[in-house]
């Protein structure tokens, strides 16, 4: 490419109002196993608010580029590719955290393990939103709690990025789907997308909701996607010798539970491979066979009904944390 600088938003300071600016920074250079991608879009996740205020230390280092989640079309392929060639639309979760710099710039290079082709029925928008949710929905109900047939699955958080996404997996996987939502707007929207039985968390109790919806007898895997006192209700949620999974375990808990109905305990942290170099192609192949599952139709990532353009991510963080979110905040190039 005979580009030598490129546009970027970058974050020169942590805090609730963050520095955002738009500035102009080097191309990257690719290595002989990553590909340039043109940035297509892009989508709020929580830790990328919680990057930009400082809460968390798994950023690149300031002055940064932000964001993990993209989608965009293969403009350059490193010398090692087989699998990509220039043009490819692909979307994954390929930086923002430790060394690796985010996708809130014109182009991006990106370790082509963590990417897949994306699937012909999503918009580049859509793709955009779904790589860490998806990823991590995945780590939990698949490669953790084994979800399969028969099962009685409770997924929290109905509306939620990663939660929307549970759902329509555990429902793929042919279990049955209990989730729940904390107003009438997300109980329908969990509805919409095929939950089985829907729970208004403010109004049911925990062990309300067991009696009624499992004859007291509990869930053979809960999906926690919020962390606090949710994950204490998983564990009374549970069924004995049931599994409960978490991507939101950073608080003291009491294990009691867990030890008296024999439970098992999963913890997911799906930037690992990101952050510490391991296990990156499982990423990718994740993405392949999600995207089978949602051209099959099993699967529809959903977006938030605002949309923003990089240089609006200031506005779209805080319309994450501040709105009654249902699926996922979309963020679109406009350069």
């Amino acid at each position: 490419m005979k580009l030598i600088n490129m546009k970027a938003i970058i974050l020169n300071s942590y805090g609730n109002t963050a520095n955002f600016e738009k500035a102009e920074i080097p191309l990257p250079k690719i290595l002989p196993n990553q590909v340039l991608v043109r940035v297509v879009a892009s989508s709020v996740n929580p830790v990328d608010c919680k990057i930009k205020k400082g809460l968390l230390s798994v950023g690149p280092p300031l002055p940064a580029v932000l964001h993990g989640d993209m989608s965009g079309e293969i403009v350059q392929i490193g010398e090692s590719i087989t699998e990509f060639k220039k043009g490819d639309l692909v979307y994954g979760c390929v930086g923002g955290f430790g060394d690796l710099p985010g996708v809130l710039s014109e182009f991006v290079a990106v370790d082509s393990q963590l990417i897949a082709l994306i699937p012909k029925n999503l918009t580049m928008e859509e793709a955009a939103s779904l790589p860490l949710v998806g990823i991590t929905a995945w780590n939990a109900l698949v490669d953790r709690a084994n979800v399969r047939k028969g099962q009685r699955v409770l997924v929290h958080g109905a509306a939620g990025g990663v939660g929307h996404i549970g759902l329509q997996l555990a429902k793929a996987l042919a279990a049955e789907v209990h989730t729940t939502a904390s107003t009438d707007a997300k109980i329908k929207f969990g509805k919409e997308i095929g939950a089985d039985v829907l729970i208004n968390y403010k109004k049911e109790k925990v062990e309300d909701y067991i009696s009624t919806h499992t004859n007291g007898e509990g869930y053979d895997v809960v999906f926690d996607t919020a962390g606090g006192e949710c994950l204490d209700n998983s564990f009374t949620a549970a069924k004995i010798g049931g599994s409960v999974v978490s991507i939101a375990a950073r608080a003291k808990h009491d294990l009691s539970p867990v030890h008296i109905k024999s439970l098992t305990l999963h913890v997911v942290f799906m930037l690992l491979p990101l952050l510490r170099g391991m296990g990156r192609a499982h990423h990718g192949n994740i993405l392949k066979k999600l995207g089978e599952l949602i051209e099959d139709g099993l699967i529809q990532p959903k977006l938030h009904n605002q949309k923003f353009n990089f240089e609006e991510v200031e506005d779209a963080h805080r319309c994450f944390e501040e709105d009654e979110i249902m699926g996922k905040i979309s963020l679109v190039s406009n350069w």
